[in-house]
């Protein structure tokens, strides 16, 4: 099987997170600077098989699309131009960095170590595959 691969979409740093083979158990990858991530991508496609890509679909607590989904909506048309064979699921984000901040407090990680956003966007990225994963049929 390929790897299903989750995008926290943000304008200046981008969480990634990944399936195993067997799409199983959803990982944070890594965090990468938004201006490099379509050539991020061609890279990790080019090593790895991918079958999904899960982006994070940011809405309001009104169910309305959020300021962001304007930048998300210009990568998306990249994403789909670039890769028109891998199709790209939604999943509602709302909520994700403050799980992500939570389970960092949970993990015992300190102060310091809390403030890093990359790591966020990270665990984010995270927390969409996983329910990307735990809602599929």
């Amino acid at each position: 099987m390929a790897r299903i691969l989750a995008i926290d979409y943000g304008t200046k740093r981008t969480g990634i997170a990944v399936t195993d083979e067997l799409q199983i158990i959803a990982s944070g990858l890594t965090t990468v600077d938004t201006k490099e991530l379509i050539a991020f991508l061609k890279t990790y496609t080019s090593q790895e098989s991918v079958e999904l890509f899960v982006v994070g679909e940011p809405k309001q607590m009104n169910f309305e699309a959020s300021e962001s989904e304007i930048h998300i909506s210009k990568f998306l048309e990249k994403l789909e131009k670039t890769w028109p064979d891998i199709p790209v699921k939604r999943i509602d984000e709302r909520f994700t960095s403050k799980m992500a901040f939570q389970t960092m407090i949970d993990s015992g990680l300190n102060k310091k170590q809390r403030k890093n956003k990359a790591l966020v966007d990270e665990i984010s990225a995270t927390i969409i595959l996983q329910s990307y994963l735990y809602n599929r049929s």
